[in-house]
């Protein structure tokens, strides 16, 4: 059965306009139906469509459910787009499958894009949510100066993956099991030293994704699945 996306249902139980046109015209339920919807923040409901007046669908729930995470603690991403963002928005996809909390989007230094549009990427993350029957949509942040990023508060660890010649911790031998962590992931060009000296000084531990270079969106998804690697329940 589909899984439906209704971050407002226990206040409306009515499914958005988007969701309830593919419930309607292309599955082509009717009044009786059974669904089974979420609201991204952990519940899971099953409901039975009660109405449907023109492009609206109205439900009524039959079961209410909280469903945990399938990992410990708090995942956010902090990351230098790249220029093609088709490739940004394959992260996006994946990690979403995989488990992250939060992405937030890098200006850096060498940041090839300076700017970025979220509502294609939330549109992504809701349709990798539903399809992997995830129940907690993850956060996309507007793009952030990097200086201002590191000396935000941000609770549990703090990384950042660079490929600079310093010394750095394997990042899986640095997570502890249940805490939250920020990770750090810089552009095609890596982030300049400045930018690591000034993460280092605000807290960040440096630390290494192995011993491959990889590119951007590859080393996203390579800190996303070994935090949850770390951290599955």
């Amino acid at each position: 059965m589909a899984l439906f996306y209704a971050p407002e249902i226990e206040k409306t139980w009515e499914l958005p306009e988007e969701e309830a046109a593919h419930c309607l015209r292309v599955l082509r339920l009717s009044e009786g139906d059974e669904l089974e919807v979420t609201d991204g923040k952990g519940k899971f409901f099953r409901v039975k469509i009660v109405s449907t007046a023109g492009k609206r669908c109205k439900v009524k729930a039959t079961e209410t459910k909280s469903i945990e995470k399938g990992w410990k603690g708090n995942l956010t991403i902090a990351i230098a787009p790249t220029k093609n963002m088709d490739r940004i928005e394959w992260l996006a996809e994946k990690a979403t499958e995989i488990g992250w909390d939060k992405v937030t989007f890098l200006n850096c230094r060498f940041s090839e894009r300076k700017v970025i549009k979220t509502e294609r990427i939330e549109r992504i993350v809701v349709s990798a949510m539903k399809q992997s029957l995830k129940f907690h949509k993850p956060i996309i942040e507007e793009m952030t100066d990097f200086k201002k990023f590191i000396n935000a508060r941000h609770c549990g660890k703090k990384f950042i993956a660079h490929c600079y010649d310093e010394q750095k911790h394997p990042l899986y031998e640095s997570l502890v099991p249940g805490e939250d962590a920020t990770i750090l992931i810089g552009p095609e060009g890596d982030f300049s030293k400045e930018e690591v000296e000034s993460a280092i000084e605000a807290g960040f531990t440096p630390v290494t994704l192995g011993n491959s270079r990889l590119r951007t969106e590859t080393a996203g998804l390579a800190a996303c699945h070994t935090y949850i690697l770390k951290n599955e329940r």
